[in-house]
């Protein structure tokens, strides 16, 4: 097998290693994390319905409205303003308590720093 083959089954059990622990329903949905290498995303989960509640990601204007014109969405300072748009959009719909998905990547740098702005912005891990 070569070694991209390789790389993706881990990180594709990684993320199920995650996922088999938290589930999310309607009192309490999944913060689902991607990162790219330009952009983070951010989506809160129903699993019972199988429906995305709210997003936010550097890629959408409104987290990174009024700032500067680069398309490059992948600092920790954006994904801190990802992860207040995201509470703010579950806050908006009457979520508090959330279960934390963080998927196949390490609980570090821009991960943490979303998780932690949610936090910060009312939302209960």
């Amino acid at each position: 097998m070569n070694r991209e083959k390789r790389l993706q089954k881990q990180r594709q059990r990684r993320a199920w290693r995650v996922r088999n622990s938290v589930r999310g329903d309607a009192a309490r949905p999944r913060l689902c994390i991607h990162r790219s290498h330009r952009h983070i995303y951010a989506q809160l989960i129903d699993d019972e319905r199988g429906v995305t509640i709210c997003s936010a990601s550097t890629r959408i204007a409104s987290a990174t409205a009024g700032e500067s014109t680069s398309s490059y969405g992948g600092t920790v300072e954006d994904a801190q303003k990802v992860g207040a748009a995201i509470a703010g959009k579950a806050v908006e719909q009457n979520i508090k308590k959330i279960c934390f998905d963080r998927g196949p990547y390490k609980y570090h740098g821009r991960v943490r720093a979303l998780a932690d702005a949610a936090r910060e912005n009312g939302l209960e891990f």
